[in-house]
């Protein structure tokens, strides 16, 4: 499109990556310290710091090879929690058995196109707009792509990371089923401790502690600090990718644009080293007031933050992919339209309140929608042979100014 679209996009996805941070060091604290007598405030600072340590030292390489160990960690814990889970209730028939007794198995009802409900059609559609941000506007992964060898080893890579979701998302879920067996069902061993129990305590109840309380309760000692250090490795490798591509987007679209290279490439990476700081403070800061405030679904606050800061990117990118006729205007225009949709669903209908996952939908086709009808008022005069689908075989030649 133009600077202008290039700017407000790595503008749009720092902001949007800021608070990512904060949501992700906020979570780990919570689950942590609802069950120890640790502070709160402590451990986050202290989640956070490691993070801009590590991310301030390591760059790329450190933040890909973290997430293989932490990865690996982090599914290994899970499948742990499933496992001795599932004995203590005694075998997975039993906790069959809970599932389809309390509505916990796909049920046709579950099918229905209401949009004031989490229902299947609509977590899908969310998830694809969700899905489509990630791998197309979100720099943390497309960082990932510059570091493989060829084409062909990024498709290779994304087969992977597509076969690995469709096991670690059942792995996931499962593991909230066992532990509702395990809590809750005809089979459970023990009951819900009252500070998680909604039937005691009412809206203030938190269950973000649910996994680590089985941990530390359920589990040997030494395998319950593993599945502790798999929480945090999450939450690390969360953080560590999302300061590198602030860092990296703030550095490129905006310093080596309008101030240029520096005479000693030293010197930009010292900047973007500083970024990273700067960075991983402000989420920190954003997380401690998380703390403070005692903020509770933040399931669904990431997702009405990922609907107004980031899926109106994929919107905008998947207008400049499909269209010949989008401008930068147009799409400066579409991506204002697309936040002042996401502003009135979330205060001004109950879509929002019952279903967040109707945000990310309405954000995408917002920026997109829009930015095509508002470039009809602006000339087009760009040259963008080989920018589109449409010529996507053809070589992009530069105009001279």
């Amino acid at each position: 499109f133009n600077p202008s679209v290039r700017v407000v996009g790595s503008v749009l996805f720092s902001l949007f990556h800021i608070g990512r941070v904060a949501i992700v060091i906020y979570l780990p604290t919570v689950a942590i310290t609802s069950v120890s007598t640790l502070n709160p405030f402590l451990v986050c600072a202290v989640i956070g710091l490691l993070c801009v340590v590590y991310s301030f030292l390591g760059g790329v390489e450190g933040v890909i090879w973290t997430d293989v160990i932490q990865g690996i960690i982090l599914l290994g814990g899970a499948i742990l929690v499933i496992i001795l889970g599932a004995y203590h209730v005694g075998g997975f028939g039993n906790i069959t058995q809970d599932a389809l007794a309390n509505g916990k198995i796909v049920t046709a009802e579950k099918f229905n196109w209401s949009l004031t409900a989490s229902t299947i059609p609509i977590i899908f559609i969310g998830s694809v707009f969700n899905s489509l941000q990630q791998y197309t506007a979100s720099q943390d992964v497309v960082q990932r792509y510059s570091t493989t060898e060829s084409v062909k080893e990024t498709n290779k890579s994304l087969w992977t990371n597509g076969l690995l979701a469709f096991i670690s998302i059942p792995i996931f879920y499962g593991m909230g089923t066992v532990l509702y067996s395990f809590y809750k069902g005809s089979h459970a061993v023990t009951k819900l401790p009252d500070f998680m129990n909604a039937e005691v305590v009412g809206k203030a109840a938190n269950t973000t502690a649910l996994v680590p309380y089985f941990i530390l309760t359920a589990l040997p000692a030494g395998v319950a600090g593993l599945v502790i250090a798999a929480i945090l490795a999450a939450a690390q490798s969360t953080i560590a990718s999302s300061l590198n591509s602030i860092s990296a987007c703030i550095t490129v679209d905006i310093k080596q644009r309008f101030f240029g290279l520096s005479k000693d490439a030293k010197q930009d990476v010292l900047l973007a080293r500083v970024i990273i700081i700067v960075a991983g403070v402000l989420g920190t800061i954003a997380a401690l007031y998380f703390v403070n405030t005692n903020q509770k679904e933040t399931w669904d606050l990431f997702l009405k933050y990922i609907g107004l800061l980031g899926v109106p990117l994929a919107g905008t990118f998947a207008l400049g992919i499909f269209t010949k006729r989008a401008n930068g205007a147009g799409a400066l225009l579409g991506l204002l339209v697309a936040g002042v949709v996401c502003w009135y669903i979330q205060d001004y209908t109950t879509y929002a309140k019952q279903s967040p996952f109707i945000f990310s939908g309405f954000s995408f086709l917002s920026a997109l929608v829009f930015g095509y009808i508002c470039s009809f008022f602006f000339k087009s005069t760009k040259n963008i042979t080989g920018l589109t689908i449409y010529t996507k075989d053809q070589e992009y030649v530069k105009e001279a100014k």
